[in-house]
């Protein structure tokens, strides 16, 4: 498919993937940076999921913080 053959809708949709994809990535990343978990980073920095994946870490795969008292 060319990309003269995309459709404006297509081209939306597509922009929005990408957009949302880099804002999860980049809070993903910026988390496991933090919290030096060198595995999720290159996971993270290595496979482009569309957010699922940091997504996921930030749910699940981070490191609990200490609670103040």
């Amino acid at each position: 498919m060319a990309l003269e053959e995309l459709t404006l809708g297509m081209l939306l949709l597509l922009s929005i993937l990408v957009v949302w994809s880099a804002i999860w990535k980049g809070i993903g990343l910026w988390k496991a940076g933090r919290n030096n978990q060198v595995v999720w980073f290159v996971f993270m920095f290595i496979f482009n999921t569309a957010g699922i994946l940091p997504i996921i870490y930030i749910l699940f795969g981070q490191k609990k913080g200490k609670k103040k008292k």
